[in-house]
């Protein structure tokens, strides 16, 4: 991996840190969950899971966003925000040719303004 490549790369972890770590503030009326982080570096991969309970008889753990770093792009795998992570991303400076909104098909990507793969 060159220098630039290496460069970018380190700047999409952290810009994927940055965009991801204020949902664990998240709070919702009506249920006892919080959001947590888990992100593994080394393979860069990134999730905001929500745990907790839902009238202390439900269990609830769902991935709400999952983001992986692949090939020097970085891709949406869940993303279950009423906002989109992608438009973050975007404007914390990943151009949409590095977002790829995996959690759409193949065949649908291309119409989606973002990268395919």
């Amino acid at each position: 991996m060159d220098i630039l490549t290496m460069d970018t790369l380190n700047r999409y972890r952290e810009i994927v840190r940055e965009v991801l770590l204020p949902l664990t503030l998240r709070r919702y009326s009506g249920l006892d969950v919080i959001n947590e982080a888990v992100f593994d570096t080394q393979t860069d991969r990134y999730l905001i899971m929500t745990v907790g309970w839902q009238a202390r008889i439900h269990r609830i753990t769902r991935c709400l966003v999952q983001i992986d770093i692949i090939n020097g792009k970085i891709w949406i795998q869940q993303d279950n925000t009423e906002e989109g992570i992608a438009d973050e991303l975007e404007a914390a400076g990943v151009p949409k040719s590095d977002i790829v909104l995996a959690f759409h098909p193949e065949s649908v990507r291309p119409h989606t303004g973002y990268a395919v793969a």
